[in-house]
């Protein structure tokens, strides 16, 4: 069964309402269009955003200058600085709905085919700034997330957690490998953990923007502006997002609830296509029914003791 491409609209999105949501990476692009959009639907939504800076001058004082948002200067990749951020959101706001793990860098260098020598003349150790942002931190985002949806004070059960992985999740995209293998960890964690959320009241899904209008990208013109540069692929038929769009599939995830749980948004044009079901409803075809059978029949092996 093919999956079947839809519209967000933001104007359509009603809800979360009198919810908590923090951000990682939320003073700019996808993240900051999505506590604006958070911001907007409901005059008692409260927002946090992590990041190393803040909100970019160009953030809507309505929202940087509302009593319900707090910027918190993080360094992601702190397990401590992430744990004690999490804790002034949640002692501020009183709980946390939900969580959108964001914070992303692109691919830095060439770690695989570009050589270079330490100071004894021996091969230097590759730099990992790539996991230790895009997957490491990220793990410890969704460890936080859980700890607090799971211990809440408030009384309620549950939250959501929508984490950004890429089409290069999906798809590897040549030259950016360890970004490609990060994001494909992002995926293979939601997959992980969705049966555990679910009896947890714990909806968990990722988003996988295609090309999206944001400061990571590379590959412009020298002195070619963001604008200029997504101007230039458009005329060459390049599907490009803008990071709104994005935020309205992050947005309409949380709005899911539940119903949320394990779902893998595909974002190009603006367009959103669930391929999590896809893959779900195609098994047999690229797996064949042989292995298909020999699979179902591996889950009776219990090879990782539930704990919860």
């Amino acid at each position: 069964m093919a999956t079947e491409a839809f519209t967000v609209n933001p104007s359509d999105l009603k809800s979360p309402t009198n919810s908590v949501s923090l951000i990682t990476g939320g003073s700019s692009g996808i993240g900051l269009q999505t506590a604006i959009l958070l911001h907007q639907i409901c005059p008692n939504n409260k927002i946090a955003v992590l990041d190393r800076n803040p909100p970019i001058s160009s953030a809507p004082k309505d929202l940087t200058g509302s009593d319900r948002f707090l910027y918190l200067q993080c360094d992601l990749s702190s397990w401590s600085a992430q744990r004690d951020a999490f804790q002034k959101a949640a002692d501020k706001f009183g709980a946390i709905d939900n969580v959108f793990v964001n914070a992303g860098i692109a691919e830095f260098g060439d770690q695989f085919f570009q050589d270079e020598m330490d100071a004894g003349g021996k091969l230097k150790e590759p730099d990992r700034r790539v996991y230790t942002i895009d997957l490491n931190a990220a793990n410890d985002t969704v460890k936080l997330a859980l700890y607090h949806m799971r211990h809440r004070k408030d009384g309620k059960k549950g939250g959501s957690i929508v984490m950004t992985a890429s089409l290069a999740g999906y798809l590897a995209s040549a030259g950016a490998p360890l970004y490609s293998a990060a994001k494909h960890g992002i995926v293979g964690l939601m997959r992980a953990l969705k049966n555990d959320c679910a009896t947890l009241d714990i909806a968990i899904s990722v988003v996988a923007p295609g090309i999206t209008l944001t400061e990571i990208i590379s590959g412009r013109n020298k002195g070619e502006s963001l604008p200029e540069w997504a101007k230039r692929m458009r005329e060459q038929g390049v599907p490009i997002n803008d990071p709104s769009e994005i935020a309205a599939s992050v947005v309409w995830l949380f709005s899911q609830g539940k119903n949320g749980n394990g779902k893998g948004l595909l974002v190009q044009a603006g367009k959103s296509a669930d391929l999590e079901a896809g893959i779900a409803n195609t098994r047999g075809q690229w797996m064949g029914k042989e292995m298909l059978d020999l699979f179902r029949g591996g889950r009776k092996a219990p090879l990782f003791p539930n704990k919860l």
